[in-house]
């Protein structure tokens, strides 16, 4: 998942090499954070949030197997 996040996070943005992904795991949930160019948030988001909800659908989409909740946090 944390490439997942990161090969889109990189495919949106205009300073890929600032994009910056890490993954947490504990027993109950996966947290994912994402963290970009402060120039790049606005890119990350998206108009209303959509980006930012279309990257967590997909996160939560490929963790359907897990039993574990996934959270995507996106900073800068």
């Amino acid at each position: 998942m944390k490439k997942l996040v990161e090969v889109l996070a990189q495919s949106l943005v205009d300073n890929p090499e600032k994009v910056v992904v890490t993954e947490t795991e504990d027993d109950e949930a996966i947290t994912i954070r994402l963290l970009v160019a402060e120039e790049d948030m606005g890119k990350v988001i998206g108009k209303g949030g959509r980006i930012a909800k279309a990257i967590r659908t997909l996160v939560k989409a490929s963790a359907f197997d897990t039993d574990k909740k996934v959270f995507v946090e996106i900073g800068e």
